[in-house]
């Protein structure tokens, strides 16, 4: 009678090979991973920077002279949601603004957003975004707090391409 089964060598073999394809597949994924990452911090950071640079067209002012044709309409709460430069006080300021002025009154639209929610960093997780003024320097070691004009992870690790995610 002949008996079914494996030996041990097949059963050595068997594992040897399973070991080598996983040990292939681990850095892969690992990759895959962080490219994903990378592609979704990538969007928001346009996200965020589109809405800032929206923001900046419609919020518009130089000083004391309004520019923007929302500014102009809204003119207490313009000085007190955009900097001098027309950018926006805070990040905050992108979630709602609340009309007081002729656009109030005319549309009946009291709020005005720019970003439904605040996108989280995909590499620390949070909406803590690093963010640089009007008139910092490209790489600011702090923000001054008057305005937003751009925003930074606050990742100083490195990506797939070398370069650094703060330089993005």
């Amino acid at each position: 009678m002949k008996e079914r089964g494996v030996t041990l060598l097949e059963l050595l073999v068997t594992m040897t090979i399973v070991v080598i394809l996983a040990s292939v597949a681990m850095p892969l994924s690992r990759v895959s991973t962080k490219r994903a990452q990378e592609i979704e911090l990538r969007q928001h950071l346009r996200v965020l920077r589109n809405a800032i640079d929206t923001f900046k067209l419609e919020w518009n002012r130089d000083g004391e002279v309004l520019l923007g044709p929302v500014c102009v309409k809204n003119k207490l709460t313009c000085k007190e949601v955009t900097s001098p430069y027309g950018y926006p006080k805070s990040l905050d300021v992108l979630l709602e603004v609340k009309l007081t002025g002729e656009e109030a009154t005319v549309r009946g639209t009291t709020i005005r957003r720019y970003l439904r929610v605040m996108p989280l960093d995909p590499l620390t997780g949070k909406a803590d975004w690093l963010l640089r003024c009007y008139k910092d320097s490209p790489k600011p070691t702090s923000w001054c707090g008057e305005d937003v004009y751009d925003v930074m992870t606050r990742s100083d690790a490195d990506a797939l391409d070398g370069t650094k995610y703060q330089d993005w």
